[in-house]
């Protein structure tokens, strides 16, 4: 079930003024003809406005409608199940797609309040009428440990028209998991994800991980993206960004080289439903 979330306030200011149509007015003018009706999409400032913010229009999706920059453009932030974030790419007239470079963005989660953020990668996945090379759709998926819970994320730069906007916003809590449970039920999920075989991964590539998940095996190691491989470079499979030694893992017998964990988490997924799509890990370099 998706929800309406509230975005978080941008370090950027931005201040609409909101008319207010038929306030003070004289009763000596006369009253200009009604409205037409406004349709469903009409822009009305909702219950949580305060003095400043301005109303926006119902989303196509079900999200929340980010600001970026100015308000120059826009966003939408849609949470669904499984940890699954979409970002969608609007006008400074939300009803308006825009198209921007279709490159990963690195993106940054942490629960709300907390000081401690973990790396994530939105990839571009094209809308149907997308032009070639470009997107309006970004699709990520946040850190299991993350999953259900309320989250704050931030895309440090996100490249529109020629410039360069940093973007955040919160979610709300998407799961049913039993408060009861200690860890959640993401820890369970993970566990079963990487601790199990299933498809091309195996019992084996279990041991060779050390049993571990990738969040135990890699806590505290460092993320930083390369968006531009050079010929030959190992690149991640899961966003073609540059990868390295730093995040390996074992999968048919073979060392696949990622960019960060939450791709790892990915990978492995994608092994044990659909083992076909997973080529030779000797394929997954820029050429």
């Amino acid at each position: 079930m998706l929800r309406v979330l509230r975005p978080l306030a941008l370090p950027v200011a931005f201040g609409v003024v909101v008319g207010l149509a038929g306030c003070n007015r004289s009763t000596d003018t006369p009253a200009p003809p009604p409205a037409a009706p406004a349709g469903p999409t009409a822009a009305k400032p909702g219950p949580d406005a305060k003095d400043g913010d301005h109303g926006h229009k119902p989303t196509a999706h079900g999200g929340i409608v980010v600001p970026i920059g100015r308000d120059n453009y826009h966003g939408e932030a849609v949470f669904e199940k499984d940890g699954v974030v979409r970002f969608y790419t609007l006008g400074q007239d939300e009803a308006k797609v825009i198209e921007v470079e279709a490159e990963p963005l690195t993106a940054y989660a942490k629960p709300e309040g907390g000081s401690e953020a973990a790396p994530f990668v939105f990839k571009a996945e094209p809308q149907p009428g997308d032009s070639p090379g470009k997107t309006s759709q970004f699709v990520g998926r946040l850190p299991r440990d993350l999953w259900g819970k309320k989250v704050e994320v931030t895309i440090p730069s996100v490249r529109i028209g020629g410039e360069r906007f940093r973007v955040g916003f919160s979610s709300a809590p998407v799961g049913h998991a039993d408060p009861a449970v200690p860890g959640g039920l993401a820890d369970a999920e993970e566990r079963k994800l990487y601790l199990t075989p299933g498809g091309k991964y195996t019992a084996a590539d279990i041991a060779a991980n050390g049993n571990k998940t990738a969040s135990e095996k890699f806590k505290g190691v460092p993320v930083s993206h390369d968006l531009k491989p050079k010929a030959g470079d190992p690149i991640c499979p899961v966003t073609l960004t540059k990868a390295g030694p730093a995040f390996t893992w074992v999968i048919d017998g073979q060392k696949y080289q990622f960019c960060c964990p939450p791709c790892v988490d990915e990978w492995v997924q994608l092994a044990k439903d659909k083992p076909d799509e997973v080529k030779p890990a000797g394929e997954y370099r820029k050429k």
